[in-house]
Protein backbone atom coordinates (compact mmCIF):
# COMPACT_ATOMS: atom_id res chain seq x y z
CA UNK A 1 0.00 0.00 0.00
CA UNK A 2 1.11 3.58 -0.68
CA UNK A 3 2.88 4.72 2.54
CA UNK A 4 1.27 8.14 2.08
CA UNK A 5 -2.15 6.60 2.75
CA UNK A 6 -1.23 4.20 5.54
CA UNK A 7 -2.97 4.44 8.90
CA UNK A 8 -1.54 3.53 12.31
CA UNK A 9 -4.10 0.74 12.66
CA UNK A 10 -3.04 -0.87 9.36
CA UNK A 11 0.65 -0.73 10.25
CA UNK A 12 0.09 -2.26 13.70
CA UNK A 13 -1.47 -5.39 12.14
CA UNK A 14 1.93 -6.44 10.79
CA UNK A 15 4.03 -9.29 12.14
CA UNK A 16 7.63 -8.15 12.56
CA UNK A 17 10.34 -10.90 12.61
CA UNK A 18 12.03 -9.82 15.86
CA UNK A 19 13.80 -13.18 16.26
CA UNK A 20 15.53 -12.66 12.90
CA UNK A 21 16.75 -9.25 14.04
CA UNK A 22 18.23 -10.85 17.18
CA UNK A 23 19.92 -13.53 15.09
CA UNK A 24 21.61 -10.82 13.00
CA UNK A 25 22.46 -8.95 16.26
CA UNK A 26 20.44 -5.89 15.33
CA UNK A 27 18.60 -6.24 18.66
CA UNK A 28 19.72 -7.86 21.91
CA UNK A 29 18.15 -10.80 23.73
CA UNK A 30 16.84 -8.42 26.40
CA UNK A 31 15.18 -6.28 23.73
CA UNK A 32 13.61 -9.39 22.18
CA UNK A 33 12.11 -10.39 25.54
CA UNK A 34 10.63 -6.92 26.06
CA UNK A 35 9.21 -6.88 22.51
CA UNK A 36 7.65 -10.35 22.87
CA UNK A 37 5.95 -9.20 26.06
CA UNK A 38 4.64 -5.98 24.44
CA UNK A 39 3.91 -6.92 20.83
CA UNK A 40 0.32 -7.77 19.80
CA UNK A 41 -1.06 -7.22 23.31
CA UNK A 42 -4.16 -5.36 24.44
CA UNK A 43 -3.95 -1.66 25.24
CA UNK A 44 -4.61 -2.27 28.94
CA UNK A 45 -1.83 -4.88 29.15
CA UNK A 46 0.61 -2.57 27.36
CA UNK A 47 -0.38 0.26 29.72
CA UNK A 48 0.64 -1.93 32.68
CA UNK A 49 4.01 -2.70 31.07
CA UNK A 50 4.63 0.99 30.41
CA UNK A 51 3.65 1.89 33.98
CA UNK A 52 6.10 -0.69 35.33
CA UNK A 53 9.00 -0.31 32.90
CA UNK A 54 8.26 2.54 30.48
CA UNK A 55 11.83 3.88 30.02
CA UNK A 56 13.05 0.40 29.02
CA UNK A 57 10.51 0.29 26.18
CA UNK A 58 11.51 3.78 25.05
CA UNK A 59 15.13 2.55 24.92
CA UNK A 60 14.06 -0.43 22.79
CA UNK A 61 12.09 1.73 20.36
CA UNK A 62 14.81 4.37 19.97
CA UNK A 63 17.51 1.74 19.40
CA UNK A 64 15.43 0.01 16.72
CA UNK A 65 14.90 3.34 14.94
CA UNK A 66 18.64 3.93 15.11
CA UNK A 67 19.85 0.48 14.04
CA UNK A 68 17.18 -0.97 11.73
CA UNK A 69 16.46 0.75 8.43
CA UNK A 70 13.82 -1.52 6.91
CA UNK A 71 10.85 0.79 6.18
CA UNK A 72 8.13 -1.64 7.31
CA UNK A 73 9.83 -2.03 10.71
CA UNK A 74 10.50 1.69 11.13
CA UNK A 75 6.84 2.41 10.32
CA UNK A 76 5.77 -0.22 12.85
CA UNK A 77 7.88 1.17 15.71
CA UNK A 78 6.77 4.73 14.96
CA UNK A 79 3.17 3.49 15.03
CA UNK A 80 3.80 1.83 18.42
CA UNK A 81 5.17 5.10 19.84
CA UNK A 82 2.32 7.10 18.31
CA UNK A 83 -0.24 4.72 19.80
CA UNK A 84 1.48 4.86 23.19
CA UNK A 85 1.50 8.69 23.30
CA UNK A 86 -2.00 9.08 21.87
CA UNK A 87 -3.42 6.81 24.58
CA UNK A 88 -1.66 8.85 27.28
CA UNK A 89 0.23 12.04 26.30
CA UNK A 90 1.91 12.11 29.74
CA UNK A 91 4.07 9.21 28.57
CA UNK A 92 6.25 11.75 26.77
CA UNK A 93 7.95 12.07 30.16
CA UNK A 94 9.31 8.54 29.72
CA UNK A 95 11.67 9.86 27.02
CA UNK A 96 13.25 12.16 29.60
CA UNK A 97 13.77 9.58 32.33
CA UNK A 98 17.18 9.77 34.04
CA UNK A 99 17.89 6.16 33.09
CA UNK A 100 18.00 7.32 29.43
CA UNK A 101 20.61 10.04 30.06
CA UNK A 102 23.09 8.31 27.74
CA UNK A 103 20.55 7.65 24.97
CA UNK A 104 20.37 10.30 22.24
CA UNK A 105 16.64 9.80 21.79
CA UNK A 106 16.27 12.56 19.17
CA UNK A 107 19.12 11.53 16.88
CA UNK A 108 17.33 8.98 14.64
CA UNK A 109 14.85 11.62 13.51
CA UNK A 110 17.24 14.36 12.44
CA UNK A 111 19.58 15.07 9.53
CA UNK A 112 22.56 15.15 11.91
CA UNK A 113 22.27 11.36 11.96
CA UNK A 114 22.37 8.88 9.09
CA UNK A 115 18.68 8.07 9.48
CA UNK A 116 16.91 11.39 8.88
CA UNK A 117 13.45 9.97 9.60
CA UNK A 118 11.92 13.45 9.55
CA UNK A 119 13.26 13.94 6.02
CA UNK A 120 12.31 10.48 4.76
CA UNK A 121 10.69 10.17 1.33
CA UNK A 122 7.99 8.11 3.07
CA UNK A 123 5.10 10.34 4.23
CA UNK A 124 3.97 7.99 7.03
CA UNK A 125 7.47 8.12 8.54
CA UNK A 126 7.64 11.92 8.15
CA UNK A 127 4.23 12.46 9.72
CA UNK A 128 4.83 10.23 12.75
CA UNK A 129 8.35 11.60 13.26
CA UNK A 130 7.02 15.15 13.29
CA UNK A 131 4.27 14.34 15.76
CA UNK A 132 6.51 12.33 18.10
CA UNK A 133 9.38 14.84 18.03
CA UNK A 134 7.07 17.79 18.69
CA UNK A 135 5.42 16.09 21.66
CA UNK A 136 8.61 14.75 23.18
CA UNK A 137 10.68 17.92 22.89
CA UNK A 138 7.80 20.02 24.25
CA UNK A 139 7.50 17.75 27.30
CA UNK A 140 11.15 18.01 28.32
CA UNK A 141 11.80 19.25 31.86
CA UNK A 142 12.69 22.94 31.53
CA UNK A 143 13.73 23.78 35.09
CA UNK A 144 17.25 22.36 34.87
CA UNK A 145 17.58 22.20 31.12
CA UNK A 146 21.10 21.39 29.99
CA UNK A 147 22.64 22.54 26.73
CA UNK A 148 22.21 19.02 25.42
CA UNK A 149 19.00 17.09 25.36
CA UNK A 150 20.33 13.67 26.20
CA UNK A 151 23.45 11.58 25.86
CA UNK A 152 24.78 13.75 28.69
CA UNK A 153 27.61 11.54 29.85
CA UNK A 154 30.82 13.59 29.91
CA UNK A 155 32.86 10.67 28.68
CA UNK A 156 30.77 10.31 25.53
CA UNK A 157 32.75 11.33 22.44
CA UNK A 158 29.88 10.97 20.00
CA UNK A 159 27.98 13.96 18.71
CA UNK A 160 24.94 14.62 20.88
CA UNK A 161 21.76 16.33 19.78
CA UNK A 162 21.04 19.65 21.47
CA UNK A 163 17.57 21.04 22.05
CA UNK A 164 18.44 23.83 19.60
CA UNK A 165 19.27 21.18 16.97
CA UNK A 166 15.85 19.60 17.41
CA UNK A 167 13.83 22.82 17.41
CA UNK A 168 15.69 24.40 14.49
CA UNK A 169 15.34 21.30 12.36
CA UNK A 170 11.66 20.94 13.19
CA UNK A 171 11.05 24.57 12.17
CA UNK A 172 13.00 24.01 8.96
CA UNK A 173 10.91 20.94 8.10
CA UNK A 174 7.62 22.63 9.02
CA UNK A 175 8.35 25.66 6.83
CA UNK A 176 9.39 23.40 3.95
CA UNK A 177 6.04 21.60 4.25
CA UNK A 178 4.08 24.86 4.33
CA UNK A 179 5.82 25.92 1.11
CA UNK A 180 5.51 22.56 -0.64
CA UNK A 181 3.37 19.94 1.19
CA UNK A 182 4.52 16.33 0.81
CA UNK A 183 0.96 15.04 1.27
CA UNK A 184 -1.99 16.82 -0.40
CA UNK A 185 -4.39 16.63 2.56
CA UNK A 186 -2.45 15.54 5.65
CA UNK A 187 0.71 17.66 5.51
CA UNK A 188 -0.77 21.07 6.37
CA UNK A 189 -2.91 19.84 9.32
CA UNK A 190 0.13 17.93 10.65
CA UNK A 191 2.33 21.02 10.39
CA UNK A 192 -0.17 23.40 12.00
CA UNK A 193 -0.89 20.97 14.82
CA UNK A 194 2.84 20.72 15.53
CA UNK A 195 3.35 24.49 15.34
CA UNK A 196 0.47 25.12 17.74
CA UNK A 197 2.48 23.17 20.32
CA UNK A 198 6.00 24.33 19.44
CA UNK A 199 5.29 28.07 19.17
CA UNK A 200 4.81 28.16 22.93
CA UNK A 201 8.62 28.19 22.98
CA UNK A 202 10.21 31.66 22.55
CA UNK A 203 13.15 30.17 20.63
CA UNK A 204 10.77 28.53 18.13
CA UNK A 205 8.97 31.83 17.57
CA UNK A 206 12.33 33.44 16.78
CA UNK A 207 13.35 30.62 14.40
CA UNK A 208 9.95 30.61 12.70
CA UNK A 209 10.05 34.37 12.09
CA UNK A 210 13.64 34.16 10.88
CA UNK A 211 12.56 31.47 8.40
CA UNK A 212 9.87 33.89 7.11
CA UNK A 213 7.18 31.50 8.27
CA UNK A 214 4.54 34.10 9.25
CA UNK A 215 3.53 34.84 5.66
CA UNK A 216 3.04 31.09 5.10
CA UNK A 217 0.39 30.98 7.85
CA UNK A 218 -1.72 33.96 6.73
CA UNK A 219 -3.34 32.26 3.66
CA UNK A 220 -4.67 29.54 5.99
CA UNK A 221 -6.75 32.06 7.97
CA UNK A 222 -10.16 31.93 6.32
CA UNK A 223 -13.69 31.06 7.49
CA UNK A 224 -14.22 27.29 7.78
CA UNK A 225 -17.24 25.02 7.44
CA UNK A 226 -16.31 21.36 7.92
CA UNK A 227 -15.21 19.97 11.28
CA UNK A 228 -11.74 19.22 9.93
CA UNK A 229 -11.27 22.71 8.47
CA UNK A 230 -12.60 24.32 11.68
CA UNK A 231 -9.93 22.48 13.68
CA UNK A 232 -7.26 23.56 11.20
CA UNK A 233 -8.50 27.17 11.38
CA UNK A 234 -8.52 27.05 15.18
CA UNK A 235 -4.95 25.75 15.36
CA UNK A 236 -3.78 28.30 12.76
CA UNK A 237 -5.33 31.13 14.79
CA UNK A 238 -3.74 29.63 17.90
CA UNK A 239 -0.36 29.91 16.14
CA UNK A 240 -1.06 33.57 15.33
CA UNK A 241 -2.03 34.21 18.97
CA UNK A 242 1.23 32.63 20.19
CA UNK A 243 3.19 34.75 17.69
CA UNK A 244 1.41 37.90 18.90
CA UNK A 245 3.47 37.71 22.12
CA UNK A 246 6.70 38.15 20.13
CA UNK A 247 7.47 41.68 18.88
CA UNK A 248 9.49 40.59 15.84
CA UNK A 249 6.57 38.39 14.76
CA UNK A 250 4.12 41.26 15.30
CA UNK A 251 6.03 43.32 12.72
CA UNK A 252 5.52 40.50 10.21
CA UNK A 253 1.85 40.14 11.14
CA UNK A 254 1.42 43.85 10.38
CA UNK A 255 3.30 43.59 7.07
CA UNK A 256 1.33 40.54 5.97
CA UNK A 257 -2.03 42.21 6.71
CA UNK A 258 -3.25 39.48 9.03
CA UNK A 259 -5.88 41.67 10.69
CA UNK A 260 -8.48 41.75 7.85
CA UNK A 261 -8.28 37.94 7.66
CA UNK A 262 -8.87 37.56 11.40
CA UNK A 263 -11.81 39.99 11.25
CA UNK A 264 -13.40 37.88 8.48
CA UNK A 265 -12.98 34.78 10.63
CA UNK A 266 -14.49 36.30 13.77
CA UNK A 267 -17.45 37.65 11.76
CA UNK A 268 -18.10 34.31 10.07
CA UNK A 269 -17.39 31.81 12.85
CA UNK A 270 -19.85 30.40 15.38
CA UNK A 271 -17.30 28.06 16.99
CA UNK A 272 -16.55 29.45 20.44
CA UNK A 273 -12.94 28.29 20.63
CA UNK A 274 -12.15 29.96 17.28
CA UNK A 275 -13.79 33.25 18.31
CA UNK A 276 -11.99 33.09 21.67
CA UNK A 277 -8.49 32.70 20.27
CA UNK A 278 -9.05 35.45 17.67
CA UNK A 279 -10.37 37.90 20.30
CA UNK A 280 -7.38 37.09 22.53
CA UNK A 281 -5.13 37.84 19.55
CA UNK A 282 -6.87 41.19 18.95
CA UNK A 283 -6.36 42.03 22.62
CA UNK A 284 -2.63 41.35 22.31
CA UNK A 285 -2.23 43.29 19.05
CA UNK A 286 -4.31 46.33 19.99
CA UNK A 287 -1.48 48.40 21.56
CA UNK A 288 1.12 47.40 18.95
CA UNK A 289 2.16 48.83 15.57
CA UNK A 290 -0.80 50.42 13.71
CA UNK A 291 -3.22 47.69 14.74
CA UNK A 292 -5.41 49.97 16.86
CA UNK A 293 -6.23 52.24 13.93
CA UNK A 294 -6.73 49.27 11.62
CA UNK A 295 -9.17 47.70 14.07
CA UNK A 296 -11.22 50.88 14.15
CA UNK A 297 -11.18 51.11 10.34
CA UNK A 298 -12.27 47.48 10.09
CA UNK A 299 -15.24 48.28 12.36
CA UNK A 300 -14.04 45.98 15.13
CA UNK A 301 -15.75 48.08 17.86
CA UNK A 302 -19.12 47.29 16.24
CA UNK A 303 -18.19 43.61 15.84
CA UNK A 304 -17.23 43.41 19.53
CA UNK A 305 -20.61 44.89 20.48
CA UNK A 306 -22.35 42.25 18.37
CA UNK A 307 -20.28 39.42 19.89
CA UNK A 308 -21.00 40.62 23.42
CA UNK A 309 -24.72 40.27 22.73
CA UNK A 310 -24.31 36.55 22.00
CA UNK A 311 -24.54 33.76 24.57
CA UNK A 312 -20.97 32.57 25.16
CA UNK A 313 -20.11 30.15 27.96
CA UNK A 314 -16.33 30.73 27.97
CA UNK A 315 -15.43 33.17 30.75
CA UNK A 316 -12.05 33.97 29.18
CA UNK A 317 -13.82 35.02 25.98
CA UNK A 318 -16.28 37.25 27.84
CA UNK A 319 -13.47 38.88 29.80
CA UNK A 320 -11.39 39.38 26.63
CA UNK A 321 -14.37 40.96 24.84
CA UNK A 322 -14.84 43.43 27.70
CA UNK A 323 -11.13 44.27 27.77
CA UNK A 324 -11.02 44.66 23.99
CA UNK A 325 -14.06 46.95 24.07
CA UNK A 326 -12.42 49.20 26.68
CA UNK A 327 -9.11 49.13 24.81
CA UNK A 328 -10.73 50.11 21.51
CA UNK A 329 -12.60 52.99 23.17
CA UNK A 330 -9.36 54.23 24.72
CA UNK A 331 -7.65 53.85 21.36
CA UNK A 332 -10.30 55.90 19.57
CA UNK A 333 -10.11 58.55 22.27
CA UNK A 334 -6.32 58.61 22.21
CA UNK A 335 -5.94 58.83 18.44
CA UNK A 336 -5.98 62.45 17.35
CA UNK A 337 -7.68 63.31 14.08
CA UNK A 338 -4.28 63.58 12.37
CA UNK A 339 -3.24 60.15 13.70
CA UNK A 340 -6.41 58.73 12.17
CA UNK A 341 -5.66 60.54 8.93
CA UNK A 342 -2.10 59.18 8.87
CA UNK A 343 -3.31 55.63 9.37
CA UNK A 344 -5.87 56.01 6.60
CA UNK A 345 -3.18 57.22 4.19
CA UNK A 346 -0.66 54.56 5.24
CA UNK A 347 -3.25 51.82 4.71
CA UNK A 348 -3.77 53.18 1.18
CA UNK A 349 -7.55 53.10 1.37
CA UNK A 350 -9.16 56.58 1.44
CA UNK A 351 -12.81 57.45 1.80
CA UNK A 352 -14.86 60.60 2.37
CA UNK A 353 -14.55 60.52 6.15
CA UNK A 354 -15.49 63.90 7.71
CA UNK A 355 -11.92 65.12 8.29
CA UNK A 356 -11.13 65.45 4.56
CA UNK A 357 -13.59 68.31 4.00
CA UNK A 358 -13.34 69.84 7.47
CA UNK A 359 -11.53 73.22 7.21
CA UNK A 360 -10.63 73.12 10.92
CA UNK A 361 -8.83 69.78 10.43
CA UNK A 362 -6.60 71.29 7.75
CA UNK A 363 -5.96 74.54 9.63
CA UNK A 364 -5.08 72.75 12.88
CA UNK A 365 -2.97 69.96 11.36
CA UNK A 366 -1.31 71.46 8.28
CA UNK A 367 2.06 71.79 10.05
CA UNK A 368 1.93 68.08 10.94
CA UNK A 369 2.34 67.27 7.25
CA UNK A 370 5.93 68.53 7.52
CA UNK A 371 6.93 65.62 9.79
CA UNK A 372 9.67 63.31 8.45
CA UNK A 373 10.25 65.41 5.33
CA UNK A 374 6.57 65.46 4.35
CA UNK A 375 6.31 61.66 4.69
CA UNK A 376 2.49 61.50 4.71
CA UNK A 377 2.27 63.83 1.71
CA UNK A 378 4.72 61.61 -0.20
CA UNK A 379 2.69 58.50 0.67
CA UNK A 380 -0.48 60.29 -0.43
CA UNK A 381 1.14 60.94 -3.82
CA UNK A 382 2.24 57.31 -4.21
CA UNK A 383 -1.37 56.25 -3.56
CA UNK A 384 -2.26 57.85 -6.92
CA UNK A 385 -0.05 55.27 -8.67
CA UNK A 386 -0.54 52.34 -6.30
CA UNK A 387 -4.30 51.88 -6.54
CA UNK A 388 -6.97 51.57 -9.20
CA UNK A 389 -9.80 52.29 -6.74
CA UNK A 390 -11.59 55.46 -8.00
CA UNK A 391 -12.79 56.63 -4.58
CA UNK A 392 -9.27 56.45 -3.10
CA UNK A 393 -7.78 58.33 -6.09
CA UNK A 394 -10.48 61.01 -5.91
CA UNK A 395 -9.93 61.59 -2.18
CA UNK A 396 -6.15 61.69 -2.67
CA UNK A 397 -6.53 64.41 -5.34
CA UNK A 398 -8.83 66.38 -3.08
CA UNK A 399 -6.41 66.12 -0.13
CA UNK A 400 -3.54 67.34 -2.30
CA UNK A 401 -5.67 70.34 -3.28
CA UNK A 402 -6.38 70.97 0.43
CA UNK A 403 -2.68 70.85 1.24
CA UNK A 404 -1.98 73.38 -1.54
CA UNK A 405 -4.66 75.68 -0.15
CA UNK A 406 -3.76 75.53 3.55
CA UNK A 407 0.03 75.19 3.63
CA UNK A 408 1.95 78.47 3.15
CA UNK A 409 4.34 76.76 0.71
CA UNK A 410 1.84 74.19 -0.56
CA UNK A 411 2.21 74.95 -4.28
CA UNK A 412 6.02 74.85 -4.10
CA UNK A 413 6.18 71.64 -2.09
CA UNK A 414 3.69 69.82 -4.34
CA UNK A 415 5.42 71.11 -7.50
CA UNK A 416 8.79 69.87 -6.20
CA UNK A 417 7.28 66.42 -5.69
CA UNK A 418 6.33 66.24 -9.40
CA UNK A 419 2.59 65.93 -8.78
CA UNK A 420 1.30 68.03 -11.68
CA UNK A 421 1.91 65.45 -14.46
CA UNK A 422 0.34 62.62 -12.47
CA UNK A 423 -2.79 64.57 -11.60
CA UNK A 424 -3.21 66.03 -15.10
CA UNK A 425 -3.46 62.48 -16.49
CA UNK A 426 -6.32 61.84 -14.07
CA UNK A 427 -8.35 64.71 -15.54
CA UNK A 428 -9.30 62.27 -18.33
CA UNK A 429 -10.18 59.45 -15.92
CA UNK A 430 -13.34 57.46 -16.70
CA UNK A 431 -14.67 58.08 -13.17
CA UNK A 432 -16.42 61.44 -12.80
CA UNK A 433 -15.43 61.83 -9.14
CA UNK A 434 -11.75 61.36 -10.01
CA UNK A 435 -11.98 63.86 -12.91
CA UNK A 436 -13.65 66.48 -10.72
CA UNK A 437 -11.07 66.30 -7.91
CA UNK A 438 -8.09 66.08 -10.28
CA UNK A 439 -9.33 69.28 -11.91
CA UNK A 440 -9.72 70.98 -8.52
CA UNK A 441 -6.15 69.99 -7.59
CA UNK A 442 -4.70 71.37 -10.85
CA UNK A 443 -6.69 74.62 -10.50
CA UNK A 444 -5.38 75.19 -6.99
CA UNK A 445 -1.87 74.29 -8.10
CA UNK A 446 -1.98 76.92 -10.87
CA UNK A 447 -3.95 79.64 -9.07
CA UNK A 448 -2.15 79.65 -5.73
CA UNK A 449 -3.50 80.18 -2.24
CA UNK A 450 -4.78 83.71 -2.88
CA UNK A 451 -7.41 82.49 -5.37
CA UNK A 452 -7.64 78.80 -4.46
CA UNK A 453 -9.95 79.49 -1.53
CA UNK A 454 -12.61 80.65 -4.00
CA UNK A 455 -12.75 77.25 -5.64
CA UNK A 456 -15.45 75.01 -4.28
CA UNK A 457 -15.16 71.25 -4.13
Amino acid sequence: MDPAELTTEQVLKRDIPWEAYMTTKLISGTFLQLLRRYDNRSESYRATLLDDDGPAYVRVFVNILRDIHKEETVEYVLALIDEMLTANPKRTRLFHDKSLANEDTYAPFLSLSNFRLLWSSNWFIQEKSCKILSLVVSARPKAHEASISNGEASYSKRKVTTIDDVLNELVSWLCAQLKKPTHPTRAIPTVINSLSTLLKEPSVRASFVQADGVKLLVPLISPASTQQSIQLLYETCLCIWLLSFYDAAVEHLAADKVLPQLVKVVKGSTKEKVVRVVILTFRNLLPKETFGAQMVNLELPQIVQSLKAQAWSDEDLLEALNQLEVGLKDNIRRLSSFDKYKQEVLLGHLDWTPMHKDPSFWRENISNFEENDFQILRVLITVLDATSEPRTIAVACFDLSQFIQYHPAGRIVVADLKVKERVMKLMNHEDEEVMKNALLCIQRLFLGAKYASFLQS
